[in-house]
């Protein structure tokens, strides 16, 4: 089957459509296109030029492009982003009024005005079924609100994360993946919540995608403690840079003198026993031990 990919939104999940009759050049990546969704029709750009898959791999039902949007269309687009603005303001002065403890994130308005989405974060349940009667009678439209975690708020918000750079959520990743503290311990990082967490408070996204490029890198590299074979000799691995693929190793050079420290790249090393530490790497006893 021949499907393409669209988003609704600058880095937002692709979604899978079927370009029913279009031509394929008329549907080049960053092509504007009316769709139809379970909500109506939406206006997304395309972010999958068109090509053939299988059907059963796809998890979500594949609807059509209804055709490519016309000028007529974008105008109507950026003016729902505008009105958009409006609710958010109106929403924020209501949320006061009923004296909600939420906070408002987000605004969404379909396509075809149709219906008005409200993302919020909470600490807990909050009942807005007073609001929801208050914005229905106002924008005279349905109402959804919609609560959601604080990922999904640090994606839509944007910022800048502890690398220097706009966060990865808010630029590239399409969509979140499970991130869990085993990451952390696998690429070498501190285990301290604040130097591995994001400005969510979650664990860091990166951690997730760049654990496949720090599993190939550990491949055939010592792990510390372990007993390995360089140049100068026979010596025990005091600490590991997967990155640079290097092992500072404590080579004992000659019976009965002090053991000389050095750094090795992980081919000049051989193996010789491995023996595994705690998880943290500590000096406990049975870490100097050996167990």
């Amino acid at each position: 089957m021949l499907i393409v990919g669209v988003r609704f939104k600058d880095v937002g999940k692709v979604y899978y459509f079927d370009p029913d009759k279009i031509e394929a050049e008329k549907l080049s990546l960053g092509t504007p296109v009316i769709v139809e969704t379970g909500r109506g029709a939406e206006y997304g750009t395309i972010a999958l030029e068109k090509h053939d898959t299988v059907v059963s791999h796809l998890s979500q039902p594949i609807r059509k492009v209804l055709r490519l949007a016309t000028e007529s269309d974008t105008a109507q687009e950026q003016a729902n982003r505008k009105k958009e603005e409006e609710a958010r303001e109106i929403c924020l002065e209501k949320i006061k009024a009923h004296n909600l403890e939420m906070h408002l994130v987000d605004v969404e308005l379909t396509f075809d005005l149709s219906k008005i989405v409200f993302y919020f974060t909470a600490d807990g349940r909050v009942d807005f079924r007073e609001l929801v009667k208050d914005l229905a009678a106002t924008f005279r439209m349905r109402i959804e609100l919609r609560q959601i975690g604080v990922r999904d708020e640090a994606k839509m918000l944007s910022g800048i994360g502890i690398c220097g750079r706009v966060l990865c959520c808010a630029s590239f990743l399409d969509e979140f993946q499970p991130v869990s503290i085993k990451s952390a311990k696998d690429q070498g990082l501190s285990l301290n919540p604040t130097k591995i967490s994001g400005i969510c408070g979650k664990l860091m996204c990166c951690l997730k995608y760049e654990e496949e490029t720090y599993a190939h890198l550990m491949k055939g590299m010592p792990g510390v403690g372990d007993l390995v074979r360089t140049p100068d000799g026979d010596g025990d691995v005091l600490n590991i840079n997967i990155l640079r693929q290097t092992a500072k190793v404590s080579v004992k050079v000659k019976q009965g003198e002090d053991p000389v420290t050095d750094t090795y790249h992980v081919d000049d090393m051989k193996i010789l026993e491995h023996r595994p530490q705690c998880e943290r790497n500590c000096n406990c006893a049975k870490c100097k031990d050996g167990h």
